[in-house]
């Protein structure tokens, strides 16, 4: 959305008949204001079939657990604990084409730290780790019918602002109703999650996890 806005102002300086629009595609959920982004659904569902691989994993074996790169039962987010796994001076300068730091493995790093939790608390006692990493069985699918049906609505919903004058939007719904934002409000917008209301007491609930909040 950031860049989106480079190019429409670029266009609006060169006085260009040209209309720019923004499409809020990532399977990361992560866009503020809309109600959703488009490849979601479609993620949730792929992660669906990782956790459970995993859960069979964890249920299969002595002393198992079934690791996870995700986001959110023995799950890791892609890009958490980047400030805690050690990096070598070069890992310190290595950047990403947009120039942020490139992220390190974390589920890789945390396997490695239960493995020598366990032997040193439990030494000769059988222990396994099997980690799994859906990275592009999650990204790299056909969208789902719920993902495939979103997207038209949104192409057909940017495709009327165009045509009805408008340029330097992004095509969403808010609260089921779709709406034209400024790419400006997008851009700087995020999706944070309320860690007081039902949906964060709900995956509490399910996956059994501390509310890590102080008292």
């Amino acid at each position: 959305m950031r860049g989106a806005i480079k190019i429409f102002n670029e266009i609006r300086q060169r006085k260009l008949n040209i209309a720019v629009v923004g499409i809020p595609k990532t399977v990361d959920n992560d866009i503020g204001i809309i109600d959703r982004s488009f490849g979601f659904q479609t993620a949730v569902e792929m992660a669906q079939q990782a956790i459970s691989a995993a859960h069979v994993e964890a249920e299969s074996a002595v002393n198992g657990i079934g690791l996870v790169k995700l986001m959110g039962r023995s799950t890791v987010t892609e890009g958490a604990g980047q400030d805690i796994i050690p990096r070598t001076d070069s890992q310190k300068e290595e950047l990403d084409e947009s120039g942020n730091l490139v992220f390190l493995d974390v589920g890789v790093w945390l396997k490695s730290e239960l493995k020598k939790w366990w032997d040193r608390e439990h030494p000769g006692e059988l222990f396994t780790v099997k980690y799994i990493d859906p990275t592009y069985m999650i990204r790299a699918v056909h969208a789902n019918a719920t993902d495939n049906l979103y997207c038209t609505l949104l192409a057909h919903s940017a495709i009327h602002g165009v045509m009805g004058g408008y340029t330097g939007f992004v095509a969403g719904p808010i609260n089921g109703n779709y709406a034209y934002i400024p790419l400006e409000d997008v851009a700087c917008a995020n999706n944070p999650m309320n860690t007081k209301d039902h949906n964060w007491s709900w995956v509490r609930s399910v996956t059994n996890q501390p509310d890590f909040l102080k008292s």
